[in-house]
């Protein structure tokens, strides 16, 4: 219970993270909410347009706390782990995409420039998501009831080594 209890927690923080992060800067002081999600599959890149919300890299994100949700609704270590694998699959595709746009990607202190917080609370989400599916117990498997049929009445005895067989009907 207490292992359900911390991978919950841990569960709803990794996709509270990972929902909050389109509204922080991720490259340049950026919005995640600004970048296009069809701009990751597509061969020109990431582009400068703005995104509408449901557009941008909040979709896949608020995607993935739905399916953390019904996890943990069913206690389904697998739906947490896809959780966590669409979120950081969703980060990795967009650092590679802007990688590729702006030739290389660059950390840096200052808030305007460089890879942003939300790029970090968007990549922990994905691994804390990750984490709890590990902490996570599940439901376990039941085992069936074995069936154990009546002692047959006709059935001999059995001898002892006290003395002459005993019936223990």
């Amino acid at each position: 219970m207490v292992r359900n209890l911390l991978g919950s927690v841990l569960a709803l923080a990794g996709a509270t993270a990972a929902v909050w992060s389109p509204f922080r800067a991720w490259y340049d002081g950026r919005h995640g909410r600004h970048y296009r999600l069809g701009d990751l599959f597509s061969a020109g890149g990431v582009t400068n347009v703005p995104a509408e919300l449901f557009a941008s890299l909040f979709l896949p994100f608020v995607g993935a706390a739905l399916v953390t949700l019904a996890g943990l609704l069913r206690r389904s270590r697998l739906l947490v782990a896809l959780a966590g694998v669409i979120v950081l699959g969703f980060t990795v595709l967009w650092l590679v995409r802007v990688g590729q746009a702006a030739g290389s990607l660059v950390i840096s202190g200052a808030p305007s420039y460089g890879l942003g917080p939300g790029t970090g609370l968007a990549f922990g989400g994905g691994l804390v998501l990750l984490l709890a599916s590990v902490v996570l117990r599940g439901r376990g498997v039941r085992a069936e009831p074995v069936y154990v049929p009546p002692p047959d009445p006709a059935a001999p005895t059995v001898p002892t080594l006290d003395g002459p067989a005993t019936d223990y009907r």
